[in-house]
């Protein structure tokens, strides 16, 4: 009885990829993520570290951007072609603004710039896994269950979101985001409204990111992007979604 207590109480088991090509990073990163974590795999190359991510499930890919073989930013386009969805953290150097405005934009969850402190990079790997455990757990109303508007369809037990009968698949900030709106239609929220109470912990200073995030997301489920009709701008403010 004591063992199937102790299995029950244990928090469901974590299997992250690091793709990372200096080792004394990668050995740093994959010491302090066996703490929370069962299973730390290492990949040294970009095109290693591809195979590894489509050879198997896993709870989370770090990946760099500057890869020997394949750039950090090919492989999570070529992951986010893929049916199957898997967070991705992605590190890049302080300088690259451009590579991390692309990284949101092709998908990436979240970001960590070197040289980066490893309990902010922690702190960001647990708020990812937060983030899938929510949309993984069952809600406990089933009207809350189903959210609709106009075409657009929300399933948040099942993580799943169509529109106009067509399914569209969200990584899980974008899920979050889109949820978050839809829960609220007619209220403005500011970019750092959305980092704080989307992403779940401060970045300052990087509220112009939230565009790249929007838009995106309208790219996935606004019949015209260009011409949005669910998440709207309200200029020097932020962002509401249509009522």
């Amino acid at each position: 009885m004591d063992a199937l207590l102790e299995s029950a109480l244990k928090p469901a088991s974590k299997s992250v990829l690091l793709v990372e090509d200096e080792p004394d990073i990668a050995r740093l990163l994959r010491l302090h993520l066996g703490e929370c974590c069962d299973e730390v795999a290492w990949a040294a190359t970009g095109h290693e570290g591809l195979r590894r991510a489509r050879g198997r499930p896993w709870d989370l890919i770090i990946l760099d951007l500057r890869l020997p073989g394949i750039h950090g930013l090919d492989i999570c386009r070529q992951l986010r072609q893929d049916h199957s969805y898997v967070p991705i953290l992605m590190l890049t150097a302080k300088s690259t603004e451009l590579d991390r405005v692309l990284g949101l934009e092709i998908g990436t969850d979240d970001y960590v710039t070197k040289p980066f402190s490893v309990q902010e990079l922690m702190a960001r790997v647990k708020a990812i896994f937060r983030r899938c455990e929510a949309l993984a757990r069952p809600s406990s109303g089933a009207g809350s269950d189903l959210l609709e508007a106009g075409d657009l369809r929300l399933d948040v037990a099942r993580h799943q979101v169509s529109v106009a009968g067509c399914p569209v698949v969200l990584t899980a900030r974008e899920f979050d985001s889109l949820r978050h709106f839809v829960s609220c239609p007619g209220r403005v929220f500011s970019r750092a409204q959305l980092l704080d109470q989307v992403w779940g912990y401060g970045h300052d200073g990087y509220e112009h990111t939230v565009n790249s995030h929007i838009n995106r997301l309208r790219a996935k489920i606004e019949p015209d992007p260009a011409r949005p009709t669910y998440i709207l701008t309200v200029w020097g403010v932020g962002y509401r979604f249509a009522a």
